[in-house]
């Protein structure tokens, strides 16, 4: 009976032990090299392994650097697209996402007839641009995970505007009527409405301006 009681209290021990040592996970989004847990704990298409996000081998994505252990800081071109005779890079992945990602904001017309193309890939539809809203190069997009998602903008001017995701800016297409026929996105743009210009203090015209962002 002693010694029962004895494996009894080891095994208890052993457990208590067991179970502090574990990783805890919160329902964060994790994204490339970040810490997992399960499949539900990365971002878009990566997928937990060995207790890290990376990218998918059967979907075959691109999106942290090298494939498996990669660090996602080095975003390559993954082919070229030519668009009346002018050679334009394609892009799967874009540079990963931090507390302050650098990026190129563009200015979009989410509007049906408008220079953005067709409807918005989140919901099939056209928006007022008047809100607020952006859409992500394919890599943030990041195969519709941010669709409905807030993030902060911010200018070097130092004002911020909260914007939602409703569209991709496509890294890999272009060219055609569905994208207005303009050529592929960078793989660092979040293409504005005029509401997130305006709150941003810049003018449109510009064209193109540096900003950060982040989740909001």
């Amino acid at each position: 009976m002693g010694k029962s009681l004895v494996s009894l209290a080891s095994l208890s021990l052993l457990t208590f032990f067991c179970t502090i040592s574990l990783p805890l996970y919160s329902n964060a989004i994790s994204q490339c090299n970040g810490p997992c847990g399960t499949l539900d704990d990365c971002d878009g298409q990566l997928i937990c392994i060995n207790g890290k996000c990376n990218d998918d081998p059967d979907v075959g994505t691109h999106i942290c650097k090298g494939g498996e252990g990669g660090g996602g800081g080095n975003c390559q071109p993954s082919g070229t697209l030519t668009c009346q005779g002018n050679s334009y890079p394609t892009y799967k992945c874009s540079p990963p996402v931090t507390s302050s990602t650098q990026a190129r904001l563009t200015n979009n017309d989410f509007s049906e007839g408008g220079d953005g193309g067709g409807p918005s890939e989140c919901d099939g539809q056209y928006h007022d641009n008047s809100k607020p809203i952006v859409a992500l190069s394919t890599g943030w997009y990041s195969g519709g995970s941010r669709c409905g998602k807030m993030i902060r903008i911010t200018a070097n001017n130092g004002r911020s505007v909260l914007a939602q995701v409703v569209d991709e800016c496509d890294s890999m297409r272009g060219c055609d009527e569905e994208h207005a026929g303009q050529p592929p996105c960078d793989n660092n743009i979040v293409d504005g409405s005029d509401a997130v210009w305006s709150a941003l203090g810049l003018d449109k015209e510009i064209g193109i301006v540096d900003v950060t962002w982040s989740m909001s």
